[in-house]
């Protein structure tokens, strides 16, 4: 009797200690990572806190705005607004709460960023083969990057180490990667990394970046129910995408660059979803 007694109580002592933890986490500011937990554990609910603030966007919801060549603008329930590459060519207005950029080319980073803009992510590292990692929290926004090569710019090794970011959002219970200028497949420990997107945002040039069958491998390793395509010069380069996409997934050609979605939204299996530029 004593001994289940023992038991017991030791059992509400670890559960007090792990909470206890875990409230401590919470005042502190700690953000879980989300995607990764989804990657490990799929069916755990996710619980969505309530807000009484009135917004235009509810508290599941994300809005994406394709603005040309590889800039999306995200917006969350909160008000955060994410500019993905953000560089001197596509105007963001007003200055955006937070941009991401890459180096491959002068259309992927500023030389004269907007100074309003609050958190200014860089994908590179001026130091050589040393990546730049980036966990930034703002509001109901996580951002966080996974560093990848680049081509070389006429470096004798033949490659940029670490001249490439995936930037991962998480935001109102979706998980969202940004390839940007992704030159290589994934190693294993790059998709670990990344997690369990729902939504991926690739480039589908199929020559600056990865070639066709390339890009093809990525999207079908990360696995992601949605698919917007960024980064293609021409109808002739999209089709050319369109044509290899639609051997394995449902492609979806929309009137609108601009669509709201949730995590319920997802569709079954893989799709692809085509956005005219904004």
């Amino acid at each position: 009797m004593f001994r289940v007694l023992n038991l017991v109580c030791a059992a509400v002592a670890a559960a007090t200690i792990v909470l206890t933890a875990s409230l401590a986490a919470l005042a502190q500011g700690a953000a879980p990572d989300r995607c990764l937990a989804f990657a490990e554990a799929p069916s755990r609910p996710l619980i969505q806190k309530a807000s009484v603030r009135l917004m235009a966007l509810k508290p599941f919801q994300v809005e994406i705005r394709y603005l040309g060549h590889s800039t999306f603008l995200m917006t969350s329930p909160k008000g955060v607004t994410m500019a993905t590459d953000y560089n001197d060519y596509i105007t963001v207005q007003p200055a955006p709460t937070i941009a991401t950029m890459n180096i491959a080319h002068h259309t992927h980073h500023s030389m004269n960023p907007d100074p309003k803009i609050k958190h200014l992510l860089k994908g590179w590292n001026p130091t050589p083969d040393k990546a730049q990692i980036h966990d930034l929290t703002e509001r109901d926004v996580r951002v966080r990057n996974i560093p990848t090569n680049l081509r070389s710019f006429g470096d004798e090794s033949g490659f940029m180490k670490y001249g490439n970011s995936i930037f991962v959002f998480e935001v109102s219970g979706l998980c969202i990667a940004h390839l940007g200028h992704l030159h290589h497949t994934l190693t294993v420990q790059q998709l670990g990394q990344i997690g369990q997107m729902d939504i991926v945002l690739v480039p589908v040039d199929g020559s600056f970046t990865l070639d066709v069958a390339g890009t093809m491998e990525v999207l079908k390793a990360l696995k992601a129910p949605l698919v917007l395509p960024m980064h293609y010069f021409s109808e002739f380069t999209l089709a050319r995408f369109i044509e290899e996409a639609q051997k394995s997934f449902v492609v979806k050609r929309l009137q609108s660059s601009q669509l709201t979605v949730a995590r319920d939204q997802m569709p079954a299996k893989t799709e692809v979803w085509v956005m005219p530029n904004g």
